[in-house]
Protein backbone atom coordinates (compact mmCIF):
# COMPACT_ATOMS: atom_id res chain seq x y z
CA UNK A 1 0.00 0.00 0.00
CA UNK A 2 1.43 3.29 -0.59
CA UNK A 3 1.78 5.74 1.91
CA UNK A 4 -0.04 8.89 1.42
CA UNK A 5 1.60 11.96 0.91
CA UNK A 6 1.55 14.79 4.20
CA UNK A 7 -0.47 17.73 3.48
CA UNK A 8 -1.21 20.88 5.78
CA UNK A 9 -3.96 19.77 8.13
CA UNK A 10 -3.54 16.40 8.41
CA UNK A 11 -2.95 14.86 12.01
CA UNK A 12 0.92 13.09 11.87
CA UNK A 13 3.61 11.23 14.14
CA UNK A 14 7.26 12.84 14.66
CA UNK A 15 9.93 12.76 15.96
CA UNK A 16 11.75 15.26 17.41
CA UNK A 17 14.99 15.27 20.07
CA UNK A 18 14.34 12.02 21.30
CA UNK A 19 10.61 12.87 22.01
CA UNK A 20 7.35 11.66 20.28
CA UNK A 21 4.40 13.46 19.13
CA UNK A 22 0.88 13.88 17.69
CA UNK A 23 1.33 16.81 15.83
CA UNK A 24 -1.19 18.84 12.95
CA UNK A 25 0.63 19.75 9.47
CA UNK A 26 1.15 23.43 9.13
CA UNK A 27 3.40 24.08 5.86
CA UNK A 28 5.33 22.17 3.77
CA UNK A 29 8.89 22.83 2.28
CA UNK A 30 11.15 20.76 0.33
CA UNK A 31 13.05 20.17 3.32
CA UNK A 32 10.95 20.72 6.33
CA UNK A 33 7.29 20.32 7.37
CA UNK A 34 6.06 22.88 10.17
CA UNK A 35 3.88 21.41 12.00
CA UNK A 36 1.80 22.30 15.33
CA UNK A 37 1.81 19.93 18.52
CA UNK A 38 -1.23 18.19 20.13
CA UNK A 39 -0.49 15.94 21.97
CA UNK A 40 2.82 13.48 23.86
CA UNK A 41 3.07 10.03 22.85
CA UNK A 42 7.05 9.95 24.31
CA UNK A 43 8.58 12.12 26.52
CA UNK A 44 11.84 13.15 25.87
CA UNK A 45 15.14 11.78 26.86
CA UNK A 46 17.36 12.99 30.07
CA UNK A 47 20.80 13.57 30.02
CA UNK A 48 23.63 13.60 27.56
CA UNK A 49 22.53 11.89 24.08
CA UNK A 50 26.67 11.84 23.09
CA UNK A 51 27.11 10.04 26.83
CA UNK A 52 24.19 8.13 26.54
CA UNK A 53 23.40 6.66 30.47
CA UNK A 54 25.95 8.29 31.91
CA UNK A 55 25.80 11.13 34.72
CA UNK A 56 29.52 12.15 34.83
CA UNK A 57 29.20 14.78 32.41
CA UNK A 58 29.12 18.27 31.90
CA UNK A 59 26.15 19.63 31.25
CA UNK A 60 23.24 16.56 32.42
CA UNK A 61 20.67 18.23 30.03
CA UNK A 62 17.03 18.50 30.86
CA UNK A 63 14.75 18.24 27.98
CA UNK A 64 10.72 19.74 28.54
CA UNK A 65 8.25 17.86 26.27
CA UNK A 66 7.01 20.31 23.44
CA UNK A 67 4.26 22.86 24.77
CA UNK A 68 0.45 22.43 23.65
CA UNK A 69 0.19 24.16 20.06
CA UNK A 70 4.04 24.91 20.05
CA UNK A 71 5.20 24.85 16.57
CA UNK A 72 8.06 23.24 15.11
CA UNK A 73 10.15 22.62 11.83
CA UNK A 74 11.02 19.04 11.25
CA UNK A 75 12.62 16.71 8.01
CA UNK A 76 10.36 14.85 6.20
CA UNK A 77 11.83 12.00 7.12
CA UNK A 78 10.53 11.68 10.87
CA UNK A 79 6.55 12.69 9.90
CA UNK A 80 3.99 10.06 9.20
CA UNK A 81 0.54 10.08 9.46
CA UNK A 82 -1.58 9.27 12.42
CA UNK A 83 -3.90 7.01 12.51
CA UNK A 84 -6.48 7.55 15.72
CA UNK A 85 -8.07 9.53 18.27
CA UNK A 86 -5.96 12.48 19.97
CA UNK A 87 -5.60 12.28 23.26
CA UNK A 88 -5.72 15.58 25.24
CA UNK A 89 -2.73 16.95 25.11
CA UNK A 90 -2.63 16.68 29.31
CA UNK A 91 -3.35 13.31 29.66
CA UNK A 92 -1.13 12.39 26.99
CA UNK A 93 1.48 14.19 28.64
CA UNK A 94 1.05 12.76 32.26
CA UNK A 95 0.69 9.21 30.58
CA UNK A 96 4.37 9.72 28.41
CA UNK A 97 5.65 11.38 31.57
CA UNK A 98 4.58 8.05 34.35
CA UNK A 99 5.86 5.44 30.90
CA UNK A 100 9.35 7.49 31.39
CA UNK A 101 9.66 7.63 35.11
CA UNK A 102 8.55 4.13 35.59
CA UNK A 103 11.53 3.10 33.12
CA UNK A 104 14.16 4.60 35.41
CA UNK A 105 12.49 3.16 38.37
CA UNK A 106 13.28 -0.21 37.15
CA UNK A 107 16.88 1.10 35.82
CA UNK A 108 17.63 1.29 39.63
CA UNK A 109 21.15 2.88 38.71
CA UNK A 110 23.18 6.11 39.01
CA UNK A 111 21.42 7.57 35.32
CA UNK A 112 18.34 6.16 36.58
CA UNK A 113 18.32 8.24 39.70
CA UNK A 114 19.39 11.20 38.28
CA UNK A 115 17.28 11.28 35.04
CA UNK A 116 14.28 10.71 37.44
CA UNK A 117 15.16 13.93 39.29
CA UNK A 118 14.72 16.07 36.28
CA UNK A 119 11.45 14.56 35.65
CA UNK A 120 10.32 15.17 38.69
CA UNK A 121 10.96 18.88 37.95
CA UNK A 122 9.55 18.78 35.33
CA UNK A 123 6.53 17.11 36.22
CA UNK A 124 5.90 20.13 39.17
CA UNK A 125 6.41 22.59 36.53
CA UNK A 126 4.25 20.91 34.12
CA UNK A 127 1.25 20.48 36.23
CA UNK A 128 1.60 23.37 38.98
CA UNK A 129 -1.99 23.98 40.44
Amino acid sequence: MKEKHIQPGDIVLILHRTGEYISEVMDINPSKVLVKTLAVVTHPVQGDLHNRFKVDVELFHERKALAYQEKVNVPPAVVRQFEGEVPTYNDSLKSALEKEINKLIERNDTYGKRALQNLEALQAEYFRS
